[in-house]
């Protein structure tokens, strides 16, 4: 009778994603097993197969989720220095999404929904360098864009790996980035 009702779970998919991403957020990507995985959720050791194929697919699912997520809390942001506080944001939400998203060998680098979710977010975070006056810019966007995405990545990076504790202490990591960039840029987009 247990067997049976293992296999009734509710939703399945979401029972195994929320466990993966409890098992990369406490111990990395690395530490994933679908057959762990199963018996988390409490179903057969092969159910999971059944939706992600294998530890692969688990992950590209899991990156194509966060990059939906991470497009969605870009969006509509109205400056440069917002869609950073966002990136920082979604970083410390969402820990396990942010380390299999930059971490392209870990996925199916040409599945299609990874692929549009991608493109999604690169268009959100590309917005906020659009809307930078030309002098903010400089002569090649790309190349501020670039600017723009490091700095941010990089504090949220050095932010999850705890490596930012002595320069943030108990202050809200979103404030200390506005402040770091209210540093480095002026408000008029000159330097």
């Amino acid at each position: 009778m247990t067997s049976t009702r293992a296999y009734h779970h509710g939703d399945l998919r979401r029972a195994v994603l929320t466990a993966a991403l409890d098992v990369i957020r406490t111990e990395g990507p690395g530490a994933l097993s679908l057959r762990d995985l199963a018996r988390r959720a409490g179903v057969s050791h092969a159910a999971p197969a059944h939706h992600f194929k294998d530890r692969t697919g688990l992950l590209t699912a899991i990156a194509t989720e966060g990059y939906e997520l991470f497009a969605d809390a870009l969006a509509d942001a109205p400056d440069l220095r917002e869609r950073g506080v966002r990136y920082v944001r979604f970083a410390t939400e969402h820990p396990a999404h942010f380390q299999v998203m930059f971490q392209p060998e870990l996925c199916r680098a040409d599945d299609p929904e990874l692929v549009a979710a991608k493109l999604r977010a690169s268009v959100e975070l590309r917005a906020g360098v659009s809307g930078l006056p030309a002098a903010g810019r400089g002569e090649d966007p790309a190349l501020a864009g670039t600017a723009a995405w490091s700095l941010a990545h990089g504090f949220a990076t050095l932010l999850l790996s705890g490596n930012l504790g002595g320069a943030v202490g108990d202050q809200d990591p979103e404030e200390v980035f506005r402040a770091l960039t209210a540093v480095m840029f002026a408000p008029d987009g000159t330097n």
